[in-house]
């Protein structure tokens, strides 16, 4: 008998958790005394711990001991300014636990649900005496407090994940706030007394949070809600306003698809399904314009539970861990068909090593399907240098500073001689764990060094990686340059090098100190140069020896 392992979709807003039964041969939801999905709120009280809807329940007598909405901030100091940021909405004061939970694995929740979802078509395929084709498919996952999509290739039963994205600060909470705030305003232009007093507030402001959320939830099924709270804000239409309070916030949800298809080389005719997961893809609004996004030509999947499908998912793949990848089912709705399944994810940030001048030298690309291994030669920089620092870095700059190192190690023994002669093998294995594995070895003397570095040690979190990415556009042009310019230093090197060796057969003094000052320059004073002020210096060379740089 395998060991049992849970999945666990832990939410901004509901948690939910699903173990595959081996009674009943398929995934079940474990269910909570508030359901089959449990708010993800705990509150501190005299007589002791609250959790789930027990502890919703009682916010409004007791805001300042119930935590909610933190998986935002799950992992961050105080200090953190995110930190900071997010508790000004928040009545209570910052707290946390370790659960002592033996985690197996870590997936990303679109790649969870996709799981989920293929589990569904490969049941639905085979209840019609048909194979599982292929399929290009976008998860949808916008949930109370995070956004994510994933763009997947499909084929019997195997899911490479093509592309992630998302933004961990847009969900459902988000829209939340962005009504309470426009209500705010509205009490304050009707009464500032009144705002003041409501500030102050924090039972009346968690009653105006229920009832915002309540109409929230009303809209996915109707077409008109409204809110009363102590006679504060008034009538309108809850609807409209919630639409055009929200416009910015929807926009920036499509945005993302776009950018995530465009990563996966993937164009909107291409795409087969679309799955939306999360509380927050049932507004009537927003499955408009993303059905809208694809020209009204594929209808959106509804039939992977949107509140249970991350959980399911993780279940799947936990039920695959714990017996090894062999099946050992009866039925294709349990785990023969589970086993089936294989999960090719992709690393979210590129990873590489530190060049001379700080320069990113990238191995394994963003978006690379993982397990994989990738190896380049590098060589020296110096004559007769024996040892090599090698130091790993993951994001998208040019510049080593502009991204997060991971570790360092240093490799001795290596061959003895001039600069650029030595060439070592430096090869990085990443595993499905996130465990990433870096040697490097000699080719001539055949020593060898390496190093581990794990997914949970010093590796940025989702938010960071997504600024990552954002700063890795914004910055696009200022990287190019810098990759422009390392390119013409190397070449200013190899040239200085060559006519050092002429002038040095010549005897010519002068010829040797334009020389040395040129290469001090170079060492000690290029960093801060542009690439034109460089290259004036490069035709220095060019006009006076004859040597080209390139």
């Amino acid at each position: 008998m395998s060991e049992s392992i849970i999945g666990i979709d832990l939410g901004t807003t509901y948690s939910c958790v699903a173990c595959f039964d081996e009674k009943t041969n398929k995934v079940e939801v474990i269910e909570s005394p508030s359901g089959r999905t449990m708010p993800s709120w705990v509150s501190f009280t005299p007589e002791g711990k609250l959790v789930g809807m027990a502890a919703k329940a009682q916010v409004a007598s007791n805001p300042t001991n119930t935590v909610y909405d933190v998986k935002r901030i799950i992992g961050r100091s105080f200090t953190d300014p995110v930190t900071a940021e997010e508790a000004k909405q928040f009545p209570f004061s910052d707290a946390g636990a370790i659960a002592g939970l033996d985690v197996k694995r870590i997936i990303n929740e679109p790649t969870a649900a996709a799981l989920s979802y293929g589990l569904h078509a490969k049941n639905d395929a085979a209840a019609k005496g048909e194979a599982t084709g292929k399929a290009n498919v976008v998860i949808f996952d916008l949930g109370g407090g995070t956004f994510d999509v994933s763009v997947l290739a499909m084929d019997s039963g195997v899911f490479e994940v093509k592309a992630t994205g998302g933004d961990t600060h847009l969900g459902g909470e988000d829209f939340d706030n962005a009504v309470i705030t426009w209500c705010k305003e509205q009490v304050k232009a009707k009464d500032a007394s009144v705002a003041k007093k409501l500030e102050g507030n924090s039972r009346a402001l968690a009653r105006l949070r229920r009832a915002v959320e309540n109409a929230k939830r009303v809209l996915s099924s109707s077409m008109s809600a409204e809110i009363e709270v102590d006679s504060l804000v008034g009538d309108f239409d809850f609807l409209a306003k919630f639409e055009e309070l929200n416009a910015v916030l929807f926009k920036r949800c499509i945005d993302t698809v776009k950018e995530v298809l465009n990563d996966a080389g993937c164009k909107n005719s291409e795409v087969t399904d679309i799955v939306l997961v999360g509380g927050s893809t049932r507004i009537p609004s927003l499955q408009t314009s993303l059905y809208n996004m694809f020209g009204g030509n594929i209808e959106l999947c509804k039939t992977v539970h949107p509140d249970e499908a991350v959980a399911y998912g993780a279940a799947v793949q936990g039920h695959i861990l714990s017996t090894g990848g062999t099946g050992g089912g009866k039925d294709l709705a349990g785990a023969e068909a589970m086993t089936d399944l294989l999960l090719l994810d992709v690393t979210p940030l590129s990873l590489g090593i530190e060049l001379e001048g700080k320069q990113m030298s990238t191995l394994i690309k963003r978006n690379t399907p993982i397990p994989c291994k990738k190896t380049r030669t590098y060589t020296t920089v110096d004559d007769w240098q024996t040892e090599i620092d090698v130091v790993v870095y993951e994001g998208e700059r040019a510049h080593v500073d502009a991204n997060n190192k991971l570790g360092s190690f240093v490799i001795s023994g290596v061959q003895r001689a001039r600069a650029g002669e030595p060439k070592v093998d430096v090869t990085f294995a990443l595993d499905a764990n996130g465990i990433l594995n870096v040697s490097a070895r000699d080719q001539v003397t055949e020593a060898e060094a390496k190093a581990e570095i794990k997914a949970e040690k010093g590796r940025l979190s989702s938010d960071d990686i997504d600024k990552m990415i954002s700063d890795a556009e914004k910055y696009r042009d200022q990287d190019e340059e810098l990759n422009a310019k390392m390119e013409y230093k190397t070449s200013f090197e190899e040239a200085l090098f060559t006519v050092q060796s002429k002038v040095a057969e010549s005897n010519k003094a002068n010829e040797m100190k334009e020389l040395t000052d040129l290469m001090d320059w170079l060492e000690l004073d290029s960093e801060s140069a542009s690439l034109e002020e460089m290259k004036k210096r490069g035709r220095i060379i060019e006009d006076t020896w004859g040597i080209i740089v390139a």
